[in-house]
């Protein structure tokens, strides 16, 4: 029992000759140097500065009598109380430390770089919680326009919906071009059910109501999104694999994004509105 609780302070921060110590003190409570070092097996001269500490920390009292120094330990509850104010005075003051460490090297972030040269792309590995978020984050700070390429598979979140309606409302512009698909599907209370032509034709209509300008396309179009013509989110997938196999790419460049702003228009003059959708269907 001694020896495990010996290795239990010791784990806790207490050095070996000051955990002998202390469970000294802690049993005798009122004890000599000589008793403390009967009891714990540490040398007198380690003991001397143990006890030294001890006592500018509040661990124990020094009690001067005629003939000799002794020790009293303070309640346990009392020494917790104390190392845990310590403790926490210590990892605010590191903390503190740190923060200002980097408000420091923070200005010398890409110092080195030229900005011609600076190509700034992000990897979101898998179909995630994260790559969604990061769309909205773009589509947040995204000034003028949208050009949006993608398959359309089901609706997009209420959240991204929201978003582009915020957008919109507020002088921007969203240019999508989706590409057709048979297995289409429409949310149905919270599942998602196979879609008809005409819930295709609903979802479009929805879209353009909220102030999207659409365009239709039985092409394969690169899943691709370009926000103000300065930075391109795109969607790397094999159809034939499982969707946490996908990827994402946000490239920010601006010559790069003029680029596939010529791809993105190259689709939309080939695609067809809504109204000839309809009339090919009839």
């Amino acid at each position: 029992m001694k020896n495990d609780i010996l290795d239990k302070l010791i784990e806790t921060g207490f050095k070996e000759y000051e955990a002998k110590v202390f469970l000294s003190l802690l049993r005798g409570r009122v004890m000599s140097v000589p008793d403390i070092a009967k009891d714990s097996k540490v040398i007198r001269n380690s003991i001397y500065e143990i006890l030294r500490t001890f006592v500018k920390k509040g661990y124990c009292n020094e009690i001067k009598t005629d003939k000799i120094l002794k020790y009293e330990i303070i309640k346990p509850e009392i020494i917790l109380d104390k190392i845990k104010r310590d403790r926490k005075k210590l990892f605010e003051s590191e903390l503190q430390r740190l923060e200002n460490i980097f408000n420091e090297i923070k200005p010398l972030y890409g110092t080195n770089e030229k900005a011609a040269d600076i190509v700034n792309i992000e990897l979101i590995k898998g179909y995630n919680q994260h790559r969604e978020a990061k769309f909205i984050e773009l589509l947040k700070n995204t000034k003028k326009e949208i050009l949006y390429m993608v398959r359309l598979e089901f609706f997009s979140s209420d959240e991204i919906d929201d978003t582009a309606k915020r957008f919109i409302n507020n002088g921007g512009t969203i240019k999508s071009v989706y590409e057709l698909c048979d297995n289409f599907k429409i949310i149905r209370g919270n599942n998602l059910a196979k879609g008809s032509g005409e819930d295709l034709i609903r979802a479009v209509e929805y879209f353009e109501k909220s102030g999207e300008q659409v365009k239709l396309t039985n092409e394969k179009v690169p899943n691709m999104t370009i926000f103000d013509r300065e930075i391109v989110m795109m969607n790397i997938a094999d159809r034939s694999k499982e969707r946490h196999k996908e990827a994402d790419l946000i490239i920010r460049n601006k010559d790069y994004a003029e680029s596939m702003v010529k791809v993105f228009e190259t689709f939309w003059k080939s695609a067809y509105k809504l109204k000839e959708y309809k009339n090919k269907l009839n």
